[in-house]
């Protein structure tokens, strides 16, 4: 068994369960580079007289990891670590990336915020009908997985007559903020979805080479009266993120 005995060992002394000591090793176990890579991991009567316990605690925590997708058991073949995937959302999930994440399951966190107020281009200008003059606020956000990884920077331009600005708790989910916040309900969104290079800016903040190729997807959101509330785009690591699309036949 490849297992370093020196930090995998039960503390039949401890007032911690058996289970639980042993779901915490075995969710240090799934990290060795060996089983990360494919290798099969010790059979559970194996670990059982390993560790002093029941094989009936071990499959207590092996089923957890499975139903948690950290594992997968082959009848007749053994158990093993599952292939990371990558994440996925469908077209019509807009709302929110954090909160369509956390439906998930999967807990993202903002690595990095930022606010500023800036001049409008002309595509900003043609969209919210407003003048060059005029700034409006951005919202740009890193965010990634808790172990470091960025997945997806975003930048949010938001309609002057909303008044957002940097008071507000951005650390919330958006659209839930504004209508808590501003009384703006979101309730459509147009998106141009593109691939592209990340180049240099978008691909230092996503740890990736400036030739890496990228999700691009602009959104565009309405209220509930058909006025514009944001623009927004973002830039996905295509190792890290999936759009997908389900498409059903017509009658």
């Amino acid at each position: 068994m490849n297992i370093p005995t020196q930090d995998f060992t039960i503390d039949h002394n401890s007032k911690l369960p058996l289970h639980v000591q042993v779901e915490e090793l075995f969710r240090k176990l799934i990290k060795i580079e060996a089983y990360k890579k494919g290798a099969l991991l010790p059979k559970e009567v194996d670990l059982a007289n390993l560790w002093g316990v029941s094989r009936n605690t071990i499959r207590q925590a092996t089923n957890k990891l499975e139903h948690e997708g950290l594992i997968i058991r082959k009848k007749g073949v053994g158990t093993k670590v599952a292939e990371k995937k990558s994440l996925t959302t469908g077209l019509d999930h807009w709302y929110s990336f954090t909160r369509e994440m956390q439906e998930k399951g999967i807990h993202v966190i903002n690595q990095s915020l930022k606010t500023d107020s800036v001049q409008p281009n002309e595509e900003l200008c043609n969209f919210f009908n407003c003048s060059t003059d005029k700034k409006v606020f951005r919202l740009s956000k890193l965010k990634g997985e808790e172990s470091g990884d960025p997945i997806v920077y975003f930048e949010s331009y938001f309609h002057p007559r909303i008044g957002v600005d940097k008071s507000d708790n951005f650390d919330l989910p958006l659209y839930s903020m504004l209508q808590e916040n501003h009384g703006v309900v979101v309730h459509r969104s147009r998106e141009n979805i593109s691939a592209c290079q990340a180049g240099t800016v978008i691909g230092k903040k996503l740890k990736v080479p400036a030739t890496f190729p990228v999700l691009k997807r602009e959104r565009f959101v309405y209220d509930i009266n058909g006025k514009p509330v944001e623009y927004n785009i973002g830039y996905y690591r295509s190792d890290k993120f999936t759009y997908t699309i389900d498409i059903n036949k017509s009658s």
